[in-house]
C-alpha cells in the first residue's frame, strides 16, 4: 500500500521519533483527535442543530404564551430536553464512536499496535463528551434560561445535562461495539424502554438514566415529575457508575472482538 493510497486511520501520529513505545497518555490524544474527527460529520453536526433549533423555537413559544408558573414550565421544558434531545444527540455521536470503525473495517488498522482496548473505549466516551455537551447543553441552558432564568433550575438543568450526557455516553459507545446497528436499538432503549416500560414499576425505573436525572431535576426545583423519586445523591452516583460498568464491559468485549 503506497502513501497515497493508506487508509486515513494509519499513521495518525502517536509514533514517537526513536522508535520506542509511546506513553498512554499521547495514545489516548491520538486516539480521542481520530474519533473525534471521525464522528463530527456534517451530516450529524446538521442533525443534531436542527434539533436545537426546534428546542429553541419551542422555549421561545413557551415564554411568549407568559405561562401561569414559569418554574413548572422550565421544569418541564429541560425535562423534555433531557429526556429527548440529549439522550438521541449522544446516541448518535456515541454509537457511531468506535461503531463506525468496526463496520467499515478500519478499527483493524488500530489492532496493529500493542493499545490497551480501554484506551480505545475511553477516548470514544471523552470525544462524545466532547461534542454532544456543548452541542446540546448550551442551547437547552440558553433556552431555559429565556423561560424562567430561575436560579434552581438552571442548577437542574446544568447538573441534569452533565450527568445526562456522561452516563448516556457510556451506554451508548458500549452499544456500538456491542451491536452492529447500534442506533435502532439505542432508539428502542430511549423511546420505549425509558418512555414507556420504565413508568411501569419501580424495577423498570431503576434501569432507566431518565429517572436518575429527573430526581437531579426534581431535587433542584422542587417540582414533582414522574420517575423522579431518587435523592440528589442517588441522581449524581448512579448512571455515573453505571456508566463506568458499562465502558469496563466495552474494554473486555473490544479486546475480545475479531476485528480481521
Amino acid at each position: 500500500m503506497t502513501d497515497q493510497q493508506q487508509h486515513p486511520v494509519q499513521g495518525f501520529g502517536w509514533e514517537t521519533s526513536n522508535g520506542a513505545p509511546p506513553e498512554a497518555g499521547a495514545v489516548f490524544v491520538a486516539l480521542y483527535r481520530l474519533i473525534l474527527r471521525s464522528v463530527a460529520t456534517r451530516g450529524r453536526l446538521a442533525a443534531i442543530l436542527a434539533l436545537d433549533a426546534v428546542s429553541l423555537l419551542t422555549a421561545v413559544t413557551v415564554r411568549a404564551s407568559t405561562p401561569y408558573d414559569p418554574l413548572r414550565a422550565g421544569a418541564g421544558y429541560v425535562n423534555g430536553n433531557l429526556s429527548t434531545l440529549v439522550p438521541v444527540a449522544v446516541l448518535v455521536f456515541g454509537a457511531a464512536s468506535i461503531g463506525d470503525l468496526i463496520d467499515d473495517g478500519s478499527l483493524v488498522y488500530l489492532w496493529l499496535r500493542p493499545v490497551p482496548t480501554r484506551l480505545h473505549v475511553l477516548a470514544a466516551w471523552a470525544a462524545t463528551v466532547t461534542i454532544t455537551l456543548p452541542l446540546v447543553g448550551v442551547p437547552v441552558l440558553v433556552s431555559t434560561a429565556i423561560i424562567h432564568p430561575d436560579g434552581g433550575l438552571m442548577t437542574g438543568a446544568l447538573l441534569g445535562t452533565l450527568v445526562a450526557v456522561a452516563a448516556y455516553s457510556g451506554l451508548f459507545v458500549t452499544a456500538g461495539i456491542r451491536f452492529r446497528r447500534a442506533l435502532p436499538w439505542g432508539l428502542a432503549y430511549i423511546l420505549i424502554w425509558e418512555g414507556f416500560v420504565a413508568a411501569a414499576g419501580k424495577t423498570a425505573s431503576k434501569l432507566a438514566v431518565r429517572s436518575y436525572v429527573r430526581s437531579i431535576l426534581v431535587h433542584e426545583t422542587g417540582i414533582s415529575i414522574k420517575l423522579g423519586t431518587f435523592s440528589l445523591a442517588t441522581g449524581i452516583i448512579v448512571p455515573l457508575v453505571v456508566a463506568a460498568v458499562f465502558l469496563v464491559y466495552a474494554s473486555r468485549r473490544l479486546a475480545n472482538s475479531d476485528v480481521a
